[in-house]
């Protein structure tokens, strides 16, 4: 079964279960809320099919029907680190704080929150609701936790990335294909950037000239001149771009495109705006993280394995296992410990220097996103079908006790 027709089946399927096409939902929503996106590629299966009806239900409430509060001065750094965890369900944002793993008041956002990014000095935190006939950017108050008015972008808002110097926040618009240029001064929408169709990542070089933006539907990548908002000429990259990451001298844009078994990922020389020649991956690679010190980009392939790619060489060294329907990754500060989410209720922890998986780390059903602690301590995970975020102590790689969130957490985003 090729793409079209399983993402036409999943229509079918969601049209067939509500009686009408739930325009809050489209398939690459559904996607993410799956396992980000692996559980798709077995739709044919009951068990798949059943599942797909049971994450979109919550998802159609919306159709029918750096310093967190109370830190003291002088507060350790790590008192002052908040987890912001989007449960789509309820249209929340639950805050957590990390120094003692409580959970703080829910902060009401729009419907179906997918996306978070916070703003370099950790004062304002933006969560977007994908929603398909209007979609919004909530500011939210870090030092308060209060949500400022929300700011209409355009439809099915998919992705955010605030630029090095937080004076613009860059939202990718799923249905619109556009980018909606936010200035965190004002909160106020500019213009809207046109870019390919159903741009669903974006990601800024570190000098903040330039964002890339991944458009699933059109194969390409648009760079936008972040000086002027312009769109530059789209990069060709593979079928179905995905996720994007830049190497931290900015010389170097990875592509991971998503068509399983045929995977790459597609490097973009950022002085040129020029691809390279696609790595072969395999399986349907769908998250990209880079190593702090640039050498390793790491590939979560969607097959229970990660693709290391030697980034001096653009080569792909030999894949690590890890466990079922991988589908997230972080990297720790120092760059000595990836963990990948499996959709097998556990996180694998990759030792990078040798590329050998330690002991799973025992998680909550359902774990689609990963944050990490600017300080390397903890990792924390959502657990998207438990309503809980489990903490890691990345020390001892050993699970924390569960924070109760709310349902369906979907994405975390930690203050700096």
């Amino acid at each position: 079964m090729d793409r079209d027709e399983m993402n036409g089946d999943l229509r079918d399927l969601l049209q067939a279960a509500f009686g009408e096409p739930p325009h809050q939902v489209t398939v690459a929503a559904v996607r993410r809320r799956l396992a980000r996106r692996r559980v798709m590629e077995a739709v044919a299966g009951t068990a798949v099919v059943a599942a797909v009806i049971a994450a979109a239900i919550p998802a159609l409430g919306g159709v029918f029907g750096s310093h967190g509060p109370g830190a003291a001065p002088g507060a350790s750094r790590a008192h002052r680190f908040i987890a912001y965890v989007a449960n789509t369900e309820l249209g929340t944002v639950t805050p957590i704080r990390t120094a003692t793993n409580t959970a703080l008041s829910p902060i009401k956002t729009g419907p179906n929150p997918d996306a978070i990014a916070i703003t370099p000095d950790g004062k304002t935190a933006y969560v977007a609701s994908y929603v398909y006939h209007q979609g919004t950017v909530t500011p939210i108050r870090t030092a308060t936790n209060t949500p400022l008015a929300p700011i209409k972008t355009g439809r099915s808002p998919a992705a955010i990335a605030i630029t090095p110097d937080g004076k613009t926040a860059y939202v990718a618009n799923f249905d619109s294909g556009t980018v909606t240029p936010i200035r965190t001064a004002t909160n106020t929408a500019l213009s809207p950037i046109k870019t390919g169709s159903h741009p669903v990542a974006i990601a800024i070089t570190p000098d903040g000239k330039t964002a890339y933006v991944a458009n699933n539907g059109s194969g390409t990548v648009t760079p936008i001149r972040t000086a002027t908002n312009t769109a530059l000429s789209p990069i060709k990259a593979g079928p179905h771009p995905d996720a994007i990451a830049i190497t931290p001298d900015g010389r170097t844009a990875y592509v991971a495109n998503d068509v399983s078994p045929r995977g790459t990922v597609t490097p973009i020389r950022t002085a040129t705006n020029t691809a390279l020649s696609p790595i072969k991956t395999g399986g349907g690679p769908g998250a990209i993280a880079i190593t702090p010190d640039g050498r390793t980009a790491y590939v979560v392939n969607g097959t229970g394995t990660v693709i290391p790619i030697r980034t001096a060489t653009n080569t792909a060294l030999p894949p690590v296992k890890t466990g079922g329907d991988a589908h997230a990754i972080a990297i720790t500060p120092d760059g000595k410990t990836a963990y990948v989410a499996n959709g097998s209720r556990t996180v694998t922890p990759i030792r990078t220097a040798t590329n050998t998986v330690l002991p799973p780390v025992k998680t909550g059903l359902g774990p689609g996103s990963i944050a990490i602690t600017p300080d390397g301590k903890a990792a924390y995970v959502a657990n998207f079908l438990q309503g809980t975020v489990t903490p890691i102590r990345t020390a001892t790689n050993t699970a924390l006790p569960p924070v109760k969130t709310g349902g369906n957490p979907d994405v975390i985003a930690i203050t700096p």
